[in-house]
């Protein structure tokens, strides 16, 4: 945009992922004002929810989350959809091995839905929203995520009502997850 320019990037942390802190100016009512803000860059990311219309379940996962820990969750374990980051990947290239990793299932086809900015205060990262429907002659593995990446998931097939009660119970409280649910129910998928 013409009435935005950034003066001055510094980055503050690259250890995990990349924090940066911009200094910009932008025009308000015709004058310059100059503002600072931080934004994480961990890359963007794709999320898939998994579903079976026959048996009306849905594959979800279950895991440590930290910041959730920290900010109040007693476990710190979130029900989530799979997702996972791009790493340069095309986002359905993305989403089909965060699937095969994260679940076991080895996906045929899937339907991009939507994506969005997550934490858009904050984060820079789109996620893209995936579905697809499996079946169990897809389950390729245990699946449980790569070691390496030290990650530790329990996969859980849940009856899809089952799933729309755990919302408002708050047993599944992660913004992805939510989003995909509601749009399979909206559209009439599940």
């Amino acid at each position: 945009m013409k009435n935005i320019e950034i003066t001055n990037t510094e980055i503050l942390s690259d250890n995990w992922y990349v924090l940066r802190k911009f200094t910009y100016k932008f025009q308000r009512n015709g004058e310059w004002v100059t503002r600072q803000r931080e934004a994480y860059d961990r890359g963007n990311g794709a999320t898939i929810l998994l579903y079976n219309r026959q048996k009306g379940t849905v594959i979800l996962t279950r895991q440590f989350r930290l910041p959730t820990y920290v900010n109040g969750n007693p476990t710190g374990m979130l029900i989530e959809a799979c997702a996972g980051l791009l790493d340069k990947d095309h986002p359905e290239v993305a989403i089909r091995r965060e699937t095969e990793e994260e679940t076991g299932y080895q996906l045929g086809e899937v339907e991009k839905v939507f994506e969005a900015y997550m934490s858009p205060g904050s984060v820079t990262e789109v996620l893209y929203f995936f579905i697809a429907e499996y079946t169990p002659l897809m389950k390729v593995n245990e699946g449980g995520g790569l070691e390496h990446e030290e990650e530790d998931i329990e996969v859980l097939e849940l009856p899809f009502a089952r799933a729309m009660e755990m919302i408002a119970s708050g047993e599944i409280k992660d913004g992805k997850t939510i989003m995909l649910l509601q749009h399979v129910r909206l559209k009439g998928v599940m």
